[in-house]
């Protein structure tokens, strides 16, 4: 398994510790810790595509388990804080209907004749910056909340409607994968 796809792996294998440090909200300092761990998760994003594509070791394992990893990453913070009353449900629910959908769409287009493996769009790239930052601010609401300007409830909107834009945007653009079905 080559650097880039270890990355993804351990991507994967932070989700549950970082889920543990956000549910024990007895201990203030822990939701600073899993923030940590979540942007390093995140950063591990940017650097496993960037490491792929420049040593050419771009892999069919690394194209669809890479957005799996962030769309997991992402979703399962973000139901954790929607229980805990830091974000409202309905963007969280969008988000992960959005997130199955393309997650399908995927599928289809890898089990078409053509056999398309869809790789990461700049909408969708933005996407993830987008949430990755409002997930992160919204584990650090405490801090954030201090700012005299909502600037949380403006990302929230902002990484919803970037959800939704660059979801509609695949299925646009692999809308031939259907013509078989």
């Amino acid at each position: 398994m080559n650097l880039p796809n270890k990355l993804t792996v351990i991507r994967f294998a932070s989700i549950p510790v970082i889920i543990a440090l956000l549910m024990i909200r007895s201990v203030s300092w822990l939701d600073y810790a899993a923030a940590f761990l979540f942007v390093a998760a995140a950063f591990t994003d940017m650097v496993d595509g960037k490491l792929a594509r420049k040593h050419n070791i771009v892999t069919d394992f690394g194209k669809l388990m890479d957005p799996l990893a962030d769309k997991t990453l992402v979703v399962s913070v973000l139901m954790v804080l929607a229980t805990q009353g830091r974000i409202n449900v309905i963007p969280v629910i969008i988000i992960i209907v959005r997130e199955l959908a393309v997650t399908g769409l995927r599928a289809v287009a890898a089990s078409s004749p053509a056999k398309k493996v869809i790789s990461a769009s700049i909408w969708g790239k933005l996407k993830t910056v987008v949430q990755m930052t409002t997930v992160t601010m919204l584990m650090l609401d405490g801090i954030f909340s201090l700012i005299p300007f909502p600037i949380i409830p403006i990302m929230v909107v902002a990484m919803t409607v970037l959800t939704v834009i660059s979801g509609a945007e695949y299925f646009i653009q692999y809308k031939d994968c259907f013509k078989d079905y």
